[in-house]
């Protein structure tokens, strides 16, 4: 039997109030123990919340407000109670200490989302989704997260899965007559086609991840140019402070400079780099070399120009979007502004970027929708590849005309790697290296 574990579910530090979650067989019985209201909790029904005191041997501790669920309509699963009282942090450990007094033990981190995966209530993919939802830290994380949460990756390798799970059956089947070479259960070419449409969706799948990666973790923007066009200026605006040093000396940014901007709840992280030119200065070719690999690493590179400079030909931009930016456009008469058709003028030095802004919230968008399910963890990424990888090799097996006995090898794989992503198929040192990350009392 399960142990029955308590935890602080609300923020460390005092606050207004603070929740505690009691989790288990025995949890409504423990927090009956201490607890005096009008109603003894044992006797409360499923989803209702009743005021009272905590209370041991005639100390009062605090009055609360205590929320019964009974399993298994409850995040866990199980019986829990959460206990809502004064946020004082002599109150929630006097608390806890209490109803460990009474028979609970301390919770382990994500201990109440694994007993949640462990019942069934989510799979791996939806626990994972709880950990990012509370960690994030703009609109769009947050609406990643809560997506995954709801299962758009879990229903969608669930419907592949099944469907692949069908035809390996036929084909087990084929091999438990094997006398019988002119049976055959699985329909060729109905596999090839399953084959062929789940090879697709993965692609999307994996393809997906570069955004869902970069939405998790920021969109990788890299701002490039010239020497003196105003790339730091630009990031200084941008930001709103001044985080580059900004000199009419080339050469003054000699290493990349990073940090982070949400626009309409988009989360970009900027990379401000080094002047591109020939130069001889072994420190400025070190910077230079740098922002050659912070274009490789971008998905949006602002290419940044300067009236009467030439452009910088940036030779390694595959699958980035790259803005053109002409920047100081406070120095331009109306006519040389009309003639620049190819690309946005701002003045950075002015605080003229709308239209920059705008645009870096146009691509990112752009790119968000297109995919309806989006991957954004790498555990994810890794097992979707090794599916891909298996299903591929499914096709090739069947344009062979190999057996069965291969064919199946190779379909099992692929269910495998999907299992894997929705906990269906896992280990323990697999989850205990997932919910060892999660913060105590989640």
């Amino acid at each position: 039997m399960e142990s029955t574990i308590c935890a602080i579910s609300t923020a460390p530090g005092t606050g207004g109030i603070a929740v505690i979650r009691v989790s288990g067989q025995d949890s409504i019985r423990i927090a009956d123990t201490i607890f005096r209201g009008r109603t003894s909790l044992q006797e409360a029904k499923a989803g209702t919340v009743h005021f009272g005191r905590i209370e041991r041997e005639n100390e009062v501790l605090d009055e609360v407000l205590c929320s019964v669920f009974r399993a298994p309509h409850s995040f866990t699963g199980e019986d829990t109670i959460e206990i809502a009282c004064h946020g004082s942090l002599y109150i929630q450990q006097q608390l806890l200490r209490w109803l460990i007094d009474a028979g609970c033990r301390a919770a382990e981190p994500g201990e109440f989302t694994r007993r949640a995966f462990l019942n069934g209530k989510l799979d791996l993919t939806q626990a994972e989704a709880v950990a990012d939802l509370i960690a994030a830290q703009s609109k769009a994380e947050k609406d990643l997260a809560l997506s995954q949460l709801r299962g758009s990756v879990s229903n969608e390798l669930a419907a592949l899965r099944e469907r692949l799970l069908h035809f390996t059956s036929l084909i087990e089947l084929e091999l438990d007559f094997a006398d019988h070479e002119e049976l055959e259960f699985a329909d060729r070419s109905e596999l090839t086609a399953l084959a062929e449409e789940i090879e697709t969706k993965l692609s999307n799948l994996i393809a997906s991840f570069r955004t869902g990666n970069a939405i998790r973790n920021g969109i990788p923007v890299a701002i490039v140019g010239a020497p003196n066009v105003g790339k730091s200026t630009l990031l200084n605006a941008l930001l709103g402070e001044q985080r580059a040093i900004v000199s009419d000396i080339q050469g003054t940014t000699r290493d990349t400079i990073e940090d982070t901007l949400i626009l309409d709840g988009i989360t970009f992280r900027l990379i401000d780099t080094a002047g591109l030119r020939e130069t001889d200065d072994m420190l400025e070719n070190m910077g230079i070399e740098r922002s050659r690999q912070a274009v490789e690493r971008a998905q949006i590179v602002i290419s940044v120009l300067e009236r009467g400079i030439p452009e910088v030909i940036l030779d390694n931009t595959a699958g980035q979007t790259v803005i053109k930016v002409y920047n100081k456009a406070d120095l331009l008469t109306p006519d040389e502004r009309k003639k620049i058709t190819e690309g946005l003028c701002v003045s950075a030095k002015m605080g003229e970027i709308e239209l920059l802004k705008n645009a870096l919230v146009q691509v990112a968008k752009e790119s968000m929708n297109s995919s309806a399910v989006m991957l954004s963890n790498a555990r994810h990424y890794e097992a979707i590849k090794r599916a891909h990888e298996a299903i591929v090799r499914v096709q090739e097996g069947l344009a062979e005309n190999l057996s069965g006995e291969l064919l199946s090898l190779d379909l099992q794989d692929c269910l495998s790697a999907l299992g894997e992503v929705t906990g269906q198929i896992t280990n323990q040192e697999v989850l205990q290296n997932i919910f060892s990350k999660f913060c105590i009392g989640k």
